[in-house]
């Protein structure tokens, strides 16, 4: 297969080159207005299995002519803005489609993906196809609604975000888009009826959690013009409303583009296009924070009963893998033509070529997870704390695990318990309330559950101390809170190899947020051993040195403190309040 991708050497078409570079059946064109930049990308990538070809490709020359030089089966257009094309915006589409060649582009504007099917009868008569926004919006949204509404019988609300590291990489093509859309009005879906919204204008907050992972810090997202505003409309008209948005970090940043997209909006700024240079260079040098991306889909519908349901999926990307999410809608599509796949000839938003399942066989070589939450059931004052935060990875963590969390009241065991030598670690454990040190000791925990949260209270010989544990709201949203006094530790659970690790992301002193920096570190852990639940905690800080480090083991106890060892069948029910 010959591939063309105008705009190879940019970074949508870099990327996408580094995804395919691997694939020996291919020939890909690296092309754009400049042969030097192309033969030097092509030169970067070293030995590959694809057959790399730099080419010259000017969108805006004779198009034909230039097709019928290249001879290419299958033409991506990576290169944009497509906010920005004018009238002759689909030149490209007509001429693949006069040349008989395939297409494909990476289109983020809703009004350029919304045109597409007006090519549709002549691309059929053509027998060939034209698939439109062929990205992570509207791509890979709309197969994960598929598979987040599949058992329900309607879907009445649908909101999605992307989150990039700050370290992502974004090009001038992406922020003239951005620029060209701040504050003015965009077609959208809103209390059941087309309305108007404003891009960058409109916020929420959310935080990004597959389950089992530590999650993305809670994020911004401002309103973005992308084709799923109207495309996912059209796919779930019953849909009362539909938005998607974006959540560019540092947040100071975000906070100033909003600023200048209400300028536009209140019409005293008529574009922030001449701006686009600046936000650029700002977006790619001011920069800090987690190398870390992410994106959230969630779903609000009913059920075969008619009750409310609500569900997300959460992605998380770490380091430079996440940039290469949006490109991969591409990469899939090739590959499956490749393999001898035919897509069906028409001109269409590229919404019904792909599936979850897709996508989850490229994440896998990768480090992207994706998870699961049911958050209905997480609104139930019934449902476990640790099972409500870790949603569907709860079923994952073994059973002596679980039965310590859902089903015990209380528990005893052994416990060994260090301090440190530092005279300011060792009047730390004093104030918090940590034991003495000891090689082997009783230990007993008593969980008083209510509504809110839980209260552990465990006692060392005869030394007992207390904290509070519950579901964090707003900044440390599906984080686990633990509350010492006027000291909050939010941590994140994390599973993997059977190990329950809790890691944390954010403190705070009587409600006062507190740098990270300044934390006391921790390393805790449960996990299994021999049968039997055991637990590791240990804190330190670099000014204290060791402050303590207590483990050991524990069994669940009834009344009478007989062990109540539990059967597997019985986790199907849960401690209540």
């Amino acid at each position: 297969m010959k591939l063309l991708i105008v705009g190879g050497y940019g970074i949508f078409g870099g990327r996408i080159v580094q995804l395919l570079e691997n694939e020996p059946r291919l020939t890909v064109i690296v092309a754009g207005r400049s042969l030097a930049r192309a033969e030097a990308w092509c030169g970067s990538r070293g030995a590959v299995a694809a057959r790399l070809v730099p080419a010259v490709f000017d969108r805006d020359g004779e198009l034909a002519a230039q097709l019928a030089s290249l001879r290419p089966d299958t033409l991506v257009d990576a290169s944009g803005p497509f906010q920005a094309y004018g009238e002759g915006r689909y030149r490209l589409i007509e001429a693949c489609i006069g040349q008989g060649v395939n297409y494909l582009d990476l289109a983020d504007g809703s009004d350029f993906v919304a045109g597409v099917p007006a090519f549709d009868t002549a691309a059929k008569q053509a027998g060939m196809f034209v698939l439109s926004g062929v990205s992570s919006f509207p791509v890979l949204t709309a197969a994960v609604v598929r598979r987040l509404s599949s058992d329900m019988t309607r879907v009445d609300g649908i909101k999605g975000g992307i989150a990039p590291s700050p370290y992502a990489g974004v090009g001038e093509n992406v922020i003239r888009a951005i620029a060209n859309y701040a504050g003015q009005p965009v077609a959208l879906v809103r209390d059941g009826s087309e309305a108007q919204g404003h891009p960058l204008t409109e916020q929420m907050r959310y935080t990004i959690a597959p389950p089992g992972r530590v999650p993305l810090n809670d994020t911004l997202f401002s309103l973005v013009d992308v084709p799923d505003l109207r495309a996912l409309a059209e796919l779930w008209p019953q849909a009362k409303a539909i938005w998607m948005g974006a959540g560019p970090v540092p947040e100071i940043l975000h906070r100033a583009l909003i600023g200048l997209a209400w300028l536009v909006r209140l019409g005293l700024l008529r574009s922030l296009s001449p701006m686009a240079p600046l936000m650029h260079w700002a977006t790619n040098r001011l920069r800090w924070g987690e190398h870390r991306g992410g994106m959230f889909v969630a779903v609000e519908g009913a059920d075969q009963s008619g009750a409310p349901v609500k569900r997300s999926w959460h992605l998380l990307a770490e380091g430079d893998d996440g940039p290469l999410i949006p490109s991969m809608a591409v990469e899939a599509l090739v590959r499956k033509a490749v393999d001898g796949y035919a897509f069906a000839p028409g001109a269409r938003a590229a919404v019904h070529d792909l599936e979850l399942e897709d996508y989850e066989a490229l994440f896998a070589s990768r480090t992207i997870y994706t998870g699961f939450r049911d958050d209905t059931e997480a609104a139930s004052p019934d449902q476990p704390l640790y099972a409500t935060l870790l949603g569907d990875a709860w079923r994952g963590v073994p059973k002596e695990i679980r039965t310590m969390h859902d089903l015990a009241s209380r528990a005893e065991g052994r416990a060994s318990v260090e301090r440190g030598n530092n005279i300011l670690g060792r009047l730390t454990a004093s104030l918090v309330g940590f034991p003495k040190a000891s090689d082997d000791i009783p230990v007993q925990v008593r969980f008083d559950v209510d509504k809110d949260g839980e209260t552990w209270t465990r006692t060392f010989g005869t030394h007992r101390f207390s904290s509070r544990q519950f579901a964090g709201r707003g900044r440390s949203q599906r984080l686990l809170c633990e509350r010492f006094g006027p000291l909050t530790f939010a941590m994140a659970l994390v599973t993997e190899d059977g190990k329950l690790s809790l890691v944390l992301r954010r403190w705070s002193i009587l409600g006062l947020p507190l740098p990270m920096w300044l934390c006391p570190r921790s390393t805790s852990f449960e996990v299994v051993k021999d049968g039997r639940f055991r637990f590791h905690v240990e804190i330190s800080h670099p000014l204290t040195g060791l402050i303590v480090r207590y483990r050991g083991w524990l069994e669940p106890v009834d009344s009478h403190g007989s062990s109540t060892i539990v059967p597997p069948a019985a986790l199907s029910s849960s401690r209540q309040p």
